[in-house]
């Protein structure tokens, strides 16, 4: 999936990692040839574009996240990252005529992207089901495509064998060149789905679940990975149900669920697509005013914070797959962040932290000077040469930033496998959510 917060952050690339990346992306770029930027061939100008739900129901975590993009691009351009060339930022907004992320309105965004010869790579989506739409698109152009936040197991891998296996494997259709075009620094729901059943069973000492997911691609898939590690556990799963996004009512689902009493409900989804409501519902069944809520990262958003913490009642825990300890240990991202942008969220770090890796990678084809950056936004035999060589240069990257260390396996995911838990707080804080701890899922 995906998602927020304003809580954990503190730092951009301070000075160490700034000159890092200096010395990464080199001084210059010495004589060139027809081919090869130089000095004398004047300013370079490199594009990078976003795709982030940034309106409707979803403003909440996509904007904070296209934000963090964007203060990227800022630093770059402000601290001259890569010598001689000048970024701009191309923001997209991927929510469709429903009010929340869209698939095709991404597919759409990214092609227009593409259709720019200066953009070099693409930061996003936030949603997997985006994501789905978009990978057979940027993976023919081909362009880079990096996402904070996408967590479907499926996008990149035919494990587990039940979800992305034989019949069920997408590989063919995300990757019809064959090549790895993706990258993700969010881990996958395979891990997400575990240390959420692991905490409600161990930690807290649960043993009977219902399961409800809002039938899209994060919420089946985070919920189908909640499921098989609670039957792994020896806890009763007492049913699943599988409702729209769009449903409006809960309550007779939320009624039958209380008569089977459980010790903890679970939803995979977003908060537009169910998470908000179904906990706003269960305070008005009073068999269920104080049952445990547990979702993954797509409900980990200030809207949720703002409509639940005021209910009262059961406690309500999300996770996040983001390094919790990196990004507080680096002193002063918040606070240099919200000198120019209005909220930080759950996915502002890693949006920040994508757009830099991208950045990097630029940084390394334009010094080594073999592929020359395209001459104009019409210049599509450069774009193709340069956007290969700026994904070939993210496949061999390993960077540290304000969510922790990256580096990407063949299929284009982090080794990074950090998830934070959380659970409601101080609204006036780390827009309402609260760090429970950090777990560093194996296997």
């Amino acid at each position: 999936m995906r998602r927020r917060w304003s809580r954990i952050f503190a730092q951009a690339l301070g000075v160490p990692m700034l000159l890092v990346l200096l010395a990464a992306c080199g001084a210059g770029t010495g004589a060139g040839t027809a081919t090869t930027p130089s000095a004398s061939s004047g300013p370079i100008t490199i594009k990078i574009g976003s795709d982030f739900p940034t309106s409707g129901k979803d403003a909440s975590a996509g904007k904070p996240s296209e934000d963090g993009a964007h203060f990227a691009v800022d630093q770059a351009n402000a601290n001259k990252t890569v010598p001689g060339v000048t970024f701009v930022f191309v923001p997209k907004d991927d929510v469709g005529p429903s009010g929340t992320h869209d698939g095709a309105t991404g597919a759409k965004n990214v092609t227009d992207l593409i259709g720019d010869a200066q953009v070099a790579g693409i930061v996003g989506p936030l949603n997997s089901s985006v994501a789905q739409a978009e990978l057979p698109v940027t993976n023919q152009a081909p362009i880079a495509l990096i996402s904070p936040a996408n967590t479907n197991d499926c996008l990149t891998k035919e494990t587990p064998d039940t979800e992305c296996g034989g019949a069920n494997s997408k590989i063919a259709a995300y990757r019809p060149t064959g090549k790895t075009t993706y990258f993700r620094i969010a881990t996958r729901d395979v891990y997400q789905g575990r240390v959420l059943a692991d905490f409600a069973y161990t930690t807290k000492g649960w043993k009977k679940a219902y399961l409800i997911d809002d039938a899209e691609t994060y919420g089946v898939g985070i919920a189908d990975s909640i499921s098989a590690e609670w039957k792994t556990l020896g806890g009763t799963l007492i049913n699943r149900s599988s409702v729209p996004g769009t449903t409006t009512s809960y309550v007779g689902l939320l009624t039958q669920i209380a008569s089977t009493n459980p010790d903890v409900i679970f939803f995979g989804g977003n908060d537009s697509t169910g998470g908000i409501l179904i906990r706003q519902q269960m305070a008005q069944i009073p068999a269920l005013k104080n049952t445990p809520f547990i979702s993954g990262d797509g409900s980990n958003t200030p809207a949720m914070a703002k409509a639940i913490q005021p209910l009262g009642g059961g406690p309500v825990f999300t996770s996040v797959v983001v390094d919790y300890k990196a990004t507080t240990s680096a002193t002063d991202f918040a606070a240099k962040f919200q000198a120019a942008y209005p909220t930080l969220g759950a996915y502002t770090p890693g949006a920040y932290d994508s757009a830099n890796i991208l950045i990097q990678a630029i940084g390394q084809v334009v010094k080594d000077g073999k592929v020359a950056p395209p001459k104009d936004s019409g210049d599509a035999t450069g774009a193709k040469a340069f956007r290969q060589a700026v994904i070939d240069a993210m496949q061999g990257i390993t960077y540290t930033g304000v969510t922790g260390t990256h580096s990407f396996d063949k299929d284009g995911d982090t080794t990074n496998r950090n998830i934070s838990i959380f659970t409601l707080g101080d609204l006036t804080k780390n827009n309402g959510w609260a760090f429970v701890t950090e777990i560093n899922a194996q296997g």
